[in-house]
């Protein structure tokens, strides 16, 4: 089985959807599982929708989540070199094909013709848009791997699609075919948005006697609202979500269960794992839920299996530039098991880089007599580690007889400004004994 080639063909338009990262994984594994070859191709003959430096992005991220590619292609490039033009002419030649010199439709504007039969395929011109001449009353098939059933279409409702532009650039439907023969793709993998466009294909192979592949459709990936996860919903873009704060591990594994599934129910996996475990079996037919809890639950889970060093590193995006290396490592085991997504590491650890205003309000009735006895003590701790300021505090709170959950909130908020944060103790360890002291001199007033 080492001859299975796959590959994962983008359009350079914007950044790289979720579904399509899901897209290049699945077609990785597939070919890398038994050994094979995987080949990125980049569909950019739309030029009008192209997006500059749009190519570089989508291949910096698919390396960035450890999916290489054996074979590189840019189907302008194969353009200039005649490729389409010339498999364009043997459907033209065949009598297969048309030209056709009709104003193009601008179905965004216009909305899609309803006429599937082309009023030049009749005229036998010379020029023009070449187009495929689609036979009435026949019937197509094929059977699709992923969806388990054999797909038919009567050609009578496939409309006269158009594969070559007239100004000599290749549509999908013919660059699709040319491109997959000509690099021995054994499986095209693709969304199933692409399912209707599969009988103009099969007549192309057809007319060419080119080998099908096999053709397999992803499942739609389900918005939690309702409808296709598209770019128009929400943050669904792999750059996005790692701007929102995703690892890439997280991010990746979170992926690779969005229309797989393992036998034995496994949920954590490298990439390694999860190439060895694919198998085509294991496509799911049912439509996955982008899970945005179940995202954050994956997100936290490799979190806290970072190391304190690599968490540093992604952590110190959200904060000051100057900050210590050392020091936001001890910042980063302290709230590694309490945040999801990066970004909460601002508002959860941002005391320690900022000396915060405090609301001595929120102190309650002792709690300037609770910091005052605090301030004392602490500035009698002659080495400053953990277990000497628990013993320290922890006699202070049973010789003045005060409730211990009220002074270690008036301590919290006199040190971080808030209710809600790290283990207190923990925190002004880290803190160090000079800043907070000078925190509770702020706060006490001397």
């Amino acid at each position: 089985m080492k001859n299975i080639k796959t590959r994962f063909a983008p359009s350079p338009t914007g950044s790289l959807h979720i579904g399509s990262l899901r897209t290049a994984l699945y077609s990785y594994a597939l070919a890398k599982h038994v050994g094979g070859k995987f080949i990125l191709r980049i569909e950019d003959t739309d030029k009008k929708r192209e997006v500059e430096g749009s190519r570089e992005e989508i291949e910096s991220q698919l390396k960035s989540f450890g999916i290489f590619w054996d074979e590189y292609h840019v189907q302008s490039e194969r353009k200039s070199h005649g490729v389409y033009e010339k498999v364009a002419k043997i459907l033209l030649d065949q009598g297969n094909a048309f030209y056709c010199q009709c104003e193009a439709r601008n179905a965004k504007k216009e909305g899609y013709s309803k006429v599937l039969r082309d009023p030049c395929r009749g005229k036998y011109l010379k020029s023009g848009a070449v187009k495929l001449k689609v036979p009435d009353g026949e019937m197509v098939s094929y059977t699709d791997y992923i969806l388990g059933k054999e797909i038919k279409w009567d050609t009578s409702d496939v409309n006269d699609a158009t594969l070559l532009k007239s100004n000599g650039f290749p549509t999908y439907h013919l660059a699709v075919v040319a491109d997959d023969h000509e690099m021995n793709i054994t499986h095209a993998l693709r969304g199933y948005d692409w399912l209707p466009s599969t009988p103009i294909h099969l007549l192309v192979y057809k007319y060419l006697k080119y080998e099908l592949p096999e053709i397999g459709h992803l499942t739609d990936i389900l918005d939690p609202g309702g409808g296709k996860l598209s770019k128009r919903k929400g943050s669904v873009s792999v750059n996005n979500l790692l701007v929102d704060g995703y690892v890439r591990g997280a991010l990746l594994n979170f992926v690779m269960l969005l229309g797989w599934a393992p036998k034995d129910n496994r949920e954590f996996f490298s990439m390694e794992e999860f190439v060895k475990a694919f198998e085509k079996s294991g496509f799911q037919k049912s439509n996955p839920v982008f899970n945005r809890e179940k995202l954050d639950w994956f997100n936290s889970q490799y979190i806290q299996k970072m190391s304190d060093s690599s968490l540093a590193v992604e952590l110190s995006k959200h904060f000051p530039d100057d900050v210590d290396n050392k020091f936001l490592e001890k910042v980063s085991a302290l709230i590694k098991t309490r945040i999801k997504r990066l970004p909460e590491s601002k508002e959860l650890a941002g005391f320690f880089f900022e000396r915060p205003e405090v609301d001595k309000k929120l102190l309650g009735e002792n709690g300037l007599n609770h910091l005052r006895i605090a301030k004392a003590t602490l500035e009698s701790v002659t080495n400053w580690k953990l277990e000497n300021i628990n013993a320290k505090l922890t006699s202070m709170i049973e010789e003045n007889n005060f409730k211990t959950g009220d002074f270690y909130m008036s301590l919290r908020i006199a040190i971080t400004g808030k209710k809600f944060t790290p283990p207190i103790n923990e925190s002004i360890e880290i803190l160090g004994k000079e800043e907070t002291l000078k925190r509770l001199k702020h706060v006490i007033g001397r």
